[in-house]
């Protein structure tokens, strides 16, 4: 009996890991693991240090300043890693070097003009932000310093997908674990002078801007690796033919960029407007601890998006439903485990490292997990739409949810605060993505068994 389950265990680990595409996922998504294993650490003791120093109210209001900025920039984005991945992978795929680096060259563009009108809105929205979101206008000027991030990220998304779509995976997880080193180091400077909430923006700013930066830098190299010296001179007239396709693509994400910044990515923001800093504070420590949960399937779909595109671009049906298929039983196991430690260990876990005043923080981690555990478990919904060239869908999925949570939010948020909010986002996920799945299945055509799958089968017996 015990030989039994032995060989399937055996059985199991070959069907994960045994055959070439998985092994590649895996091994890609360890640079990224690794790097974000170690900067979870490192953050999460910034964010302790952070709690400590700041008190739970000005914890909330860091939050709500980190947010803002995030919100606009999201906004003003094309996710252009996306388009980046998708494009430059075809015409990688068929050798044409032109229109792959011309692609690179018109996302960072166009990346480069959002970036500044980003900017812009976060110089002219920031007194707004500061009297409506923390309540004190006086506070504006720390706004418009945090905002500075965008101009560093200049072209970082575009980067970011050029070096995803090479298999640069490890300069990436590099300048993750440089930010968040920095981060840290400026935070302990910090709370060994009894600095404040100026010090500790300061050590998020700078940290960020390094990481990005950094990433720019190894994507610019690349790209002379790859294409020469002069690529940037590619003509952008090359991708006449397809000017349309990629305008839409382009147009479909930011928008659907856009509803997530209602459905998923402003939170603490909506929270602050009903309720108090107060009440930021202990729902942004909750967000802070599912990152736990997400730290192993956070890199995955940066990973498994390059796959993707590759399958779909060479119509390899099979693999590209397996590769589907392991991705989720990696991340769901992990993700179910995570969840019952935290249920189980959550409550001492904040008391022990953060204060007793933070306990409240508990029932919305506990609620946001039962979303998580859904999005976790299928964390390649959003990136196989765009992998079969159907961004649309996500589009309209978050339209629908957007409107619903909208109303939710002036319904439920005012009286009973962050714990509706967290409801709310719960449902918005387990909603959005299982819709997100049952598109995906309905579009992938029916076929043999992938190469893969079968060697992963045969392995096995």
């Amino acid at each position: 009996m015990m030989e039994s389950g032995y060989i399937r265990l055996r059985g199991l680990f070959y069907r994960l890991f045994q055959n070439e595409l998985i092994r590649r996922l895996v091994k890609n998504s360890a640079y990224l693991f690794s790097a974000t294993g170690i900067s979870a650490a490192l953050s999460l003791f910034q964010s302790i240090l952070a709690a400590r120093m700041l008190g739970v109210a000005g914890f909330g209001i860091l939050g709500i300043i980190t947010m803002f900025t995030s919100v606009i920039n999201k906004f003003a984005s094309f996710r252009m890693s996306e388009l980046v991945i998708k494009y430059v992978g075809q015409y990688t795929e068929t050798d044409d070097q032109i229109k792959a680096a011309a692609v690179f060259k018109a996302a960072a563009l166009t990346e480069m003009s959002a970036s500044i009108v980003a900017y812009s809105l976060i110089w002219l929205l920031a007194p707004l932000g500061a009297r409506y979101f923390t309540k004190d206008a006086s506070l504006t000027t720390w706004f418009t310093l945090y905002g500075l991030i965008v101009l560093a990220n200049l072209i970082a998304e575009s980067s970011t997908g050029l070096l995803q779509i090479f298999d640069r995976f490890r300069q990436i997880a590099a300048m993750n674990i440089a930010q968040n080193a920095i981060t840290l180091l400026l935070t302990v400077l910090a709370f060994i002078t009894k600095g404040g909430m100026q010090e500790i923006l300061l050590a998020y700013l700078l940290g960020k801007a390094i990481s990005a930066l950094g990433i720019t830098y190894f994507a610019l190299a690349e790209a002379t690796h790859r294409w020469g010296k002069g690529w940037w001179r590619s003509p952008l007239r090359a991708l006449s033919a397809k000017a349309r396709e990629l305008t839409h693509f382009a147009i479909s994400t930011n928008i659907s960029a856009s509803l997530s910044l209602i459905n998923k990515d402003s939170e603490l923001l909506w929270v602050s407007v009903f309720r108090s800093p107060v009440e930021v504070g202990y729902y942004k420590l909750a967000l802070s601890l599912v990152n736990l949960v997400q730290m192993p399937v956070s890199p995955l779909p940066q990973t498994t998006y390059p796959e993707l595109s590759r399958e779909m671009a060479r119509k390899n049906w099979g693999n590209f439903r397996y590769i589907l298929r392991q991705g989720s039983l990696m991340a769901g196991s992990y993700t179910l485990v995570m969840t019952i430690a935290l249920f189980l260990l959550g409550q001492a876990l904040i008391s022990f490292l953060y204060k007793p005043e933070f306990l409240p923080a508990y029932p919305a981690l506990m609620i946001m997990l039962v979303g998580f555990l859904v999005a976790n478990t299928f964390y390649w919904n959003r990136i196989a739409l765009l992998a079969l060239g159907k961004p649309d869908f996500s589009t309209m999925v978050n339209l629908v949810l957007a409107i619903i949570k909208v109303i939710g939010i002036f319904l439920l948020v005012p009286r009973y605060g962050y714990l509706a909010s967290a409801a709310l986002l719960a449902g918005s996920y387990t909603i959005g993505v299982s819709l997100s799945v049952w598109r995906v299945y309905t579009l992938l055509p029916r076929g043999k068994p992938s190469p893969a799958a079968e060697a992963a089968s045969h392995t096995t017996r």
